[in-house]
């Protein structure tokens, strides 16, 4: 991972967010809500930005705060967000709804597992962000991959997962069975016959993975 002074030089160089997204950083910090930190929700606006997908699906919505910044970064854009812990999907309506994001974000109350059917049926999507439990990671890819469009790109977050990745003899055995999770889904991942993918080393590791041509 990069040194923590590159990290604050990048941060103090960034410009300055607009007051709402401010507002829902300090409300993450508040009720020790996981959200996607400076760099890495950059790095995700710019992907939105180059790959201008008409539908994106993202699975995890928590306070909805990656879904209004992939908005802010393509207005034309739609978003089907999918979280099933009711008092974040709340918080999640009310932050979308005070921005005036509902036309354009729908938000499913439900396990992205159980409520496939529904999901799938809103496709096709030009983009899946994975930022939902980190132990399904693989059954999320391989459940709404069908709803890819040929062009589309996967998404996936925290795929260094504090660097326990790569070493995580020293973490609680919790951390290390999570961790072991998500390395065999980014070795399965970088070797799917399918994708390209890259591992980028920017916030807890993003993993992109664009559709091979055929």
């Amino acid at each position: 991972m990069h040194s923590k002074e590159i990290i604050s030089y990048l941060n103090e160089i960034a410009p300055n967010p607009e007051s709402w997204v401010q507002v829902l950083e300090e409300e993450a910090m508040e009720y020790h809500v996981p959200i996607m930190d400076k760099q890495g929700i950059s790095l995700l606006q710019q992907l939105v930005r180059v790959h201008q997908p008409a539908k994106i699906l993202e699975i995890g919505t928590a306070i909805g705060y990656s879904a209004l910044r992939m908005l802010e970064a393509h207005p034309n854009t739609s978003v089907v967000t999918v979280e099933r812990d009711q008092q974040m999907y709340q918080r999640a309506m009310h932050n979308i709804e005070m921005q005036q994001g509902q036309q354009n974000i729908d938000v499913i109350f439900g396990d992205a597992l159980e409520k496939e059917a529904e999901i799938l049926a809103k496709g096709p999507y030009d983009m899946i962000f994975i930022d939902a439990a980190k132990g399904q990671y693989h059954r999320f890819f391989e459940s709404y991959l069908p709803a890819l469009s040929n062009t589309g790109i996967i998404i996936t977050d925290n795929v260094l997962f504090r660097g326990l990745v790569a070493d995580a003899s020293e973490a609680p055995k919790r951390l290390q069975n999570l961790a072991n999770k998500i390395d065999q889904y980014n070795q399965w991942l970088v070797q799917h016959p399918d994708f390209h993918t890259t591992i980028v080393p920017v916030g807890d590791g993003i993993a992109i993975s664009i559709k091979k041509k055929e």
